[in-house]
């Protein structure tokens, strides 16, 4: 499904995924300008993670400063992320996106090529809440373990 229109769930998430890995790439929290992906956030943005991965915290993200923290683990988890493909299909304010994403971790220099599943829930042109599945949560973990 292709979508032109800047304001539909796909158009938001193609700016956010390219706004947060340029913030991992440019080192995260402390390093990098956060400012491009809190604009692509809604001020009630959740973000729900699954337990058991590097980065996941307490698994729910809330509001600019929770995404903020969020985010600031994630790049001290990666140091790189690569969108290598990515499907979707949606509607104006629902979006799944299918995303083979290559993540190299910061302390090991391992790299791990995965599927990630977000069903996604933009208003008014910013991400509202996003439920990512990962295909192989070990794989990821095992990444990062020194």
């Amino acid at each position: 499904m292709n979508m032109t229109r800047t304001s539909d769930a796909w158009s938001v998430m193609e700016r956010f995924y390219a706004a947060e890995a340029a913030y991992v790439a440019a080192g995260g929290f402390g390093r990098a300008d956060y400012a491009p992906v809190a604009a692509l956030l809604d001020p009630e943005v959740v973000l729900h993670q699954a337990p058991g991965l590097p980065f996941t915290g307490t698994g729910e993200w809330r509001g600019h400063a929770g995404m903020e923290r969020f985010l600031a683990a994630f790049s001290r988890t990666w140091e790189s992320m690569e969108f290598l493909e990515q499907r979707h299909w949606g509607d104006e304010d629902t979006v799944v996106v299918r995303n083979r994403v290559r993540f190299r971790a910061r302390a090991t220099g391992r790299e791990v090529d995965t599927l990630i599943v977000q069903l996604i829930t933009v208003r008014d042109g910013r991400m509202l809440e996003c439920h990512p599945f990962y295909w192989d949560p070990r794989a990821v973990a095992a990444a990062c373990d020194t």
